[in-house]
């Protein structure tokens, strides 16, 4: 790798970490349709190759959240070990199955998503409160079934974790974002090795990735304490389907 590509690579780990910092998701979800559209990379190798970015983003940002808004260490563990358990068993599913069937399932699976947020714009607003509606140990359940979507699609696990954890459980957005964090650095880390040990990932163009993300992710996090909750809700619903979009280029 030349030092000309080397710093493209950089300034798009720094625009990719701050949106995942701002949204909660490490920057992943926009990685993958990106490595696959620029660099024309196969859908496990983007996964692969994104999780390079996303595992030292996710850590970052989930301290920064922290910081602002305290993380229980419950909750955060009954999310992230339900989750790191189930992930490795998504990663060995995702790695069997063809790139296309992958991509064209993501891409289902983000306008779903979006169309639920858009729905819920125009809900009236549930009480949100700095304590969890339900028993914090249902949030396993939570957790496993968002491991299995992480360790499915790369990312993903956080993306289903945060409209749930503000819907049924009565977080706040931010709240929901950290929690979602919380979730997502163990079973990423998992989906990491997994794809590693199976070639999926290319090292040299996620390691300046991850450094350009870890100097900007941070001031996603600012950015995301800082805007209206409704604002966030809309932004983050824009950014699913402008995900979708990018995938659905190399459907």
């Amino acid at each position: 790798m030349n030092v000309l590509d080397f710093t493209l690579n950089l300034l798009l780990g720094l625009l990719l970490g701050t949106l995942g910092g701002l949204f909660g998701i490490g920057g992943g979800l926009i990685a993958i349709p990106a490595l696959g559209v620029l660099f024309g990379l196969d859908q496990q190798l983007a996964q692969g190759t994104a999780l390079v970015m996303v595992v030292p983003n996710v850590l970052l940002a989930m301290w920064r959240y922290h910081q602002r808004n305290r993380i229980d260490p419950r909750h955060a563990l009954a999310l992230g070990l339900s989750g790191l358990l189930c992930a490795w068993l998504g990663a060995d599913w995702a790695l069997g199955l063809a790139g296309t069937q992958i991509r064209q399932a993501f891409i289902g699976f983000l306008l779903a998503l979006a169309a639920y947020n858009l729905l819920r714009l125009y809900q009236r607003p549930a009480l949100v409160t700095t304590q969890l509606r339900q028993p914090w140990p249902w949030l396993a359940l939570l957790g496993s079934a968002a491991g299995v979507l992480g360790g499915l699609f790369g990312v993903g696990g956080a993306v289903l974790a945060t409209p749930v954890l503000t819907a049924v459980f009565g977080a706040s957005q931010v709240m929901a974002q950290g929690l979602s964090l919380a979730l997502a650095a163990p079973s990423t880390a998992v989906t990491l090795l997994s794809y590693g040990l199976h070639g999926q990932v290319d090292w040299w163009l996620g390691l300046p990735l991850a450094l350009g993300g870890l100097l900007s992710i941070s001031w996603g996090v600012r950015l995301a304490h800082a805007l209206p909750e409704r604002l966030l809700r809309v932004l983050f619903t824009v950014f699913l389907l402008l995900c979708a979009v990018l995938l659905g280029f190399r459907a």
